[in-house]
């Protein structure tokens, strides 16, 4: 009997099994990379996301056709869009953004989504694990509290400045690490639910 999934985002994972074998190599080799990469220096650099971006469209339109093209774009389309407020804001580096948009044009953006959904909650975790570390709960809880205030009103009654990226007396996650976890736990959840 085949159980479909009823509880959101586990309804993504079929998505997550459509993807092709030669396109998982693709994404896996660009995140290992990219996490790497952003763990040492705290930056990904353009040359990897831009390309990755190109690569994702052109595979895409190889393997698919102008359908694999448009599930591509909308792909990378939705990741950029949905975290450019973000960016703005300076919660999230142009290199993490980036590097999310050229998930989603290799991926598609279901992929993508569950990617990211996943890369949050690990970003979390290493966030409050370093909080702890260093004995910051209280000063990183009350940062939250403004980005999130932030957040709320497009950053025009909050003090963004304290919390800004640019501040390097701020605990920094490296995000590259957590979309390069996600995408390795996504690509296994693959495998295991296209042999189940």
């Amino acid at each position: 009997m085949n159980v479909q999934p009823t509880v959101w985002p586990l309804t993504m994972i079929p998505a997550l099994a459509a993807v092709s074998g030669a396109i998982w190599i693709l994404t896996l080799a660009l995140t290992l990379y990219a996490g790497w990469t952003d763990y040492r220096t705290r930056r990904i650099p353009n040359w990897l996301t831009v390309s990755g971006l190109f690569v994702g469209i052109t595979a895409n339109s190889i393997l698919g056709g102008w359908r694999g093209a448009l599930h591509s774009v909308e792909g990378a389309g939705l990741a950029l869009g949905l975290l450019l407020p973000v960016v703005l804001l300076r919660g999230l580096g142009a290199g993490d953004w980036k590097l999310m948009g050229a998930v989603g044009a290799l991926t598609s953006w279901q992929t993508m989504l569950f990617i990211l959904i996943v890369a949050i909650f690990v970003s979390a975790a290493m966030g409050i694990v370093q909080m702890i570390a260093t004995r910051r709960v209280k000063i990183t809880l009350r940062n939250l509290l403004t980005l999130g205030k932030g957040l709320a009103t497009f950053g025009l009654r909050a003090d963004l400045a304290e919390i800004s990226l640019d501040n390097p007396t701020l605990l920094k996650v490296p995000f590259g690490v957590g979309v390069a976890v996600a995408t390795m736990a996504s690509f296994f959840l693959a495998r295991w639910t296209h042999a189940a």
